[in-house]
């Protein structure tokens, strides 16, 4: 779904229902991802049912902004954006872009992959068009361009981490309730054999330290060199989730198959 542009939608639809707390049911939700790693319908209940309390509020703040409506005209729908690699390829060799580029085509991934399970997941309830809605696609949308700039992959490890990243711009206790348990499963499954918990801690650190990205103009940071946006961002290197890929490989564990076979045997060794 894009949202609409158009200049008379309401920042925030009042029939919007508020948004309130069920642990319980972020914990039978998290037990089903558990059990399938790959349903992203579960990931997006947990956050359902653990909100960041002030989204709102910093929502409408930055929509308010002349800077808010500036990014909203520029920038409507970044999975448009995002997916374009022939434009985005076209920026220097080293820019964000072309890391961004590698990195999705590296995983078979796709912006608009996202929108699609989400879309499924959204299709069950009510619809609203407000301008709150591009703020929450936009949220959305950036997940996979900060496992870029963080250098955190999409190993078990590394979703944790970028979720804890997350927390420290949008402050959703969904992002520390999934990132810490799965850090947590993660340690029972290598036998606490790498500073998992200190790399996921480490990510809600540098989280704090960087500006909300949905909130800076993705067209702008797209060109520059890599390094460069890192810089603009605050964002350091990610020490700790390194140090613990490197004694998993030390061990002959590959971090991408943890639960695998070969990393059980390993283990058991």
């Amino acid at each position: 779904m894009t949202g609409a542009l158009s200049a008379d939608l309401p920042i925030y639809d009042e029939r919007r229902p508020q948004m309130r707390m069920q642990p319980l049911k972020a914990w039978h939700h998290f037990q089903n991802l558990l059990k399938d790693k790959e349903n992203t319908e579960e990931v997006f209940h947990i956050f359902e049912a653990l909100p960041w309390r002030n989204l709102r509020g910093r929502a409408e703040a930055f929509l308010r902004s002349e800077r808010g409506q500036a990014l909203r005209a520029t920038e409507p729908y970044l999975p448009a954006i995002l997916d374009d690699h022939a434009a985005l390829r076209q920026t220097p060799k080293g820019s964000l872009a072309h890391a961004y580029c590698d990195f999705m085509e590296s995983e078979g991934l796709t912006a608009q992959g996202l929108v699609d399970e989400f879309d499924r997941f959204a299709a069950k309830r009510e619809h609203f068009e407000d301008q709150f809605l591009w703020y929450l696609n936009r949220m959305r949308d950036v997940h996979d361009m900060l496992h870029v700039l963080t250098g955190y992959g999409r190993d078990a490890l590394g979703e944790a981490c970028v979720l804890a990243f997350t927390y420290g711009q949008q402050p959703s206790p969904a992002h520390l309730f999934i990132g810490y348990l799965a850090g947590l499963n993660i340690n029972k499954q290598t036998r606490r054999s790498a500073p998992v918990l200190r790399a996921v801690r480490e990510g809600q650190r540098l989280g704090k330290a960087c500006p909300r990205l949905c909130e800076q103009s993705i067209t702008e940071l797209l060109p520059l060199p890599i390094e460069e946006v890192r810089k603009r961002l605050n964002i350091t290197p990610a020490r700790r989730y390194k140090e613990a890929h490197a004694i998993w490989h030390g061990m002959g564990i590959d971090p991408y198959d943890l639960l695998g076979k070969n990393a059980a045997t390993n283990l058991a060794a």
